[in-house]
């Protein structure tokens, strides 16, 4: 059984403009850097087609990175591309910004039904499909010496990507159980992959994050009264031991 976005010609013309605006995303970020021609187009392939490549590596097929002509060609074009007009595309925060989202969602939607169809599991579907997703931002970080954008966006990145990664999983297992025809699955899946951009789009615009670690003040274990500060030491001027307030941290006393 084959994908049904993969077998729709408008959707796969889609996916290679996902590719396309991916490369322009991985190029500018090496122009950023002030690197060369040669650079540029690395950073541009390995940012489109890099969380293929690994999805398909795990998978042991031959990787869409290497072998699907066009999706190399459309990621070398976006490098040559960036290399002439980057301050244009640079100007266009927004614009690029909705077409990094639209191609998270639909990367993280074609590369967990790929995992699926191809005898995966659920959960190792939903790794794969977020491989898939994220993989290629994550290589071209590495690569540029950068904190990888799943670290450093504070919003909502990852998310995203894994809610329409599992909203695939039971779609194809749907499909997979004839409870659902090629239409309703292109329908869902469409669904899915609006759910990720909007997700993604509205954290940025309306500056939504996820929580970080709980702010604590105190250490509470079996039998002590511990705190964080460290301890609040009066000086003496009779010659006793300096007077030690009731804050003291795990260091002390132990």
């Amino acid at each position: 059984m084959t994908m049904a976005l993969e077998s729709n010609a408008f959707f796969m013309g889609v996916e290679y403009l996902a590719v396309f605006c991916c490369g322009l995303v991985g190029g500018l970020a090496a122009v950023r850097k002030s690197y060369d021609l040669f650079a540029i187009l690395v950073t541009a392939w390995l940012t489109a087609l890099g969380g293929g490549i690994l999805r398909d590596v795990l998978l042991e097929v031959p990787p869409v990175g290497i072998t699907d002509r066009w999706s190399v060609l459309s990621a070398l074009a976006s490098g040559v591309v960036v290399a002439v007009v980057h301050p244009e595309i640079n100007k266009l925060k927004w614009s690029m910004l909705t077409l990094d989202a639209l191609a998270l969602g639909l990367f993280a939607v074609i590369g967990t039904s790929k995992a699926m169809y191809l005898g995966s599991s659920g959960m190792t579907s939903v790794f794969l499909g977020m491989a898939t997703a994220l993989g290629g931002g994550l290589v071209r970080d590495m690569l540029l010496n950068d904190v990888p954008m799943i670290i450093r966006d504070k919003h909502w990145y990852a998310v995203p990507s894994a809610l329409g990664c599992v909203m695939t999983v039971f779609v194809c297992k749907g499909r997979l159980a004839g409870l659902l025809d090629a239409e309703q699955e292109i329908g869902l899946d469409i669904l899915a992959i609006v759910l990720v951009v909007a997700m993604r789009l509205s954290s940025v615009i309306y500056n939504i994050k996820l929580p970080g670690a709980v702010e604590r003040h105190n250490v509470y274990l079996p039998g002590e009264r511990r705190y964080l500060q460290r301890p609040d030491i009066t000086p003496r001027t009779d010659g006793e031991e300096p007077r030690r307030s009731a804050r003291w941290d795990e260091d002390d006393d132990a």
